[in-house]
């Protein structure tokens, strides 16, 4: 990973690191009309504390790589730390920034429109979805599974279709995330966010389905005397 440069322009830096802008509304930081600004210079306009602004910026920079996870248990902690602990927080900040370009960019032909709203939905389905996860089946997951396991399996597969299947609308709506020539920085965080989105939930869903949850759908086939299909249920 890169280290943040200070002498960078805070509005290249909203561009270019997703979950900037966060930091940077809640800072005061004006990354927009004001992103010609250095983040330097930035802090030290509004008295801030620059090395801890980096350091909080460089916290944003999450590795994709699979850690050397050992055991089921940890790499669920992991796809916990890394995916759902992450989409939780994304997520209402895409939203905002949806709203707001929606607004202010209204008469724009390559406006988003309705953006806000399916990234809402979104938003909802996710939460519900790992609430599920992390209650009922990761708990069984740590605990070496049993015969029924492939069943809650089965439907957060079924769920991974839906959200892959969201990503696809979100693509038509932004014409494959891709910013219009003269965007604003807020337009154009907003989709840097959006890919960065695209990226972590479609490694979420391959760490899910393809290395977690088969080695407890292999179990249970076994148990049950069927490697093609359980017929307990």
């Amino acid at each position: 990973m890169s280290s943040i440069d200070s002498s960078q322009a805070i509005g290249q830096i909203a561009v270019q690191l997703p979950g900037a802008t966060a930091v940077f509304r809640r800072l005061k930081l004006d990354f927009c009309c004001g992103g010609h600004v250095s983040l330097h210079q930035a802090a030290s306009d509004k008295g801030l504390d620059l090395q801890a602004v980096v350091r909080e910026l460089s916290a944003l920079q999450r590795p994709n790589e699979l850690p050397d996870t050992g055991t089921p248990s940890e790499l669920i902690d992991h796809i916990i730390a890394r995916y759902h602990e992450v989409h939780r927080v994304q997520l209402p900040e895409l939203i905002r920034m949806a709203r707001r370009v929606e607004a202010v960019h209204r008469d724009n032909p390559n406006t988003p429109h309705g953006l806000a709203d399916a990234l809402e939905t979104m938003e909802q389905e996710l939460l519900t979805h790992m609430h599920k996860e992390e209650a009922v089946l990761f708990p069984m997951l740590r605990a070496g599974g049993n015969s029924f396991v492939s069943q809650p399996i089965a439907m957060m597969r079924h769920e991974h279709t839906d959200h892959g299947q969201a990503l696809e609308h979100l693509a038509q709506l932004t014409n494959d995330i891709t910013p219009p020539m003269g965007a604003c920085n807020t337009w154009r965080a907003l989709y840097t966010g959006l890919a960065q989105l695209h990226e972590d939930l479609m490694n979420h869903i391959h760490l899910e389905n393809n290395v977690l949850f088969q080695q407890f759908e292999a179990s249970a086939s076994q148990g049950c005397g069927s490697a093609s299909g359980c017929g307990c249920s």
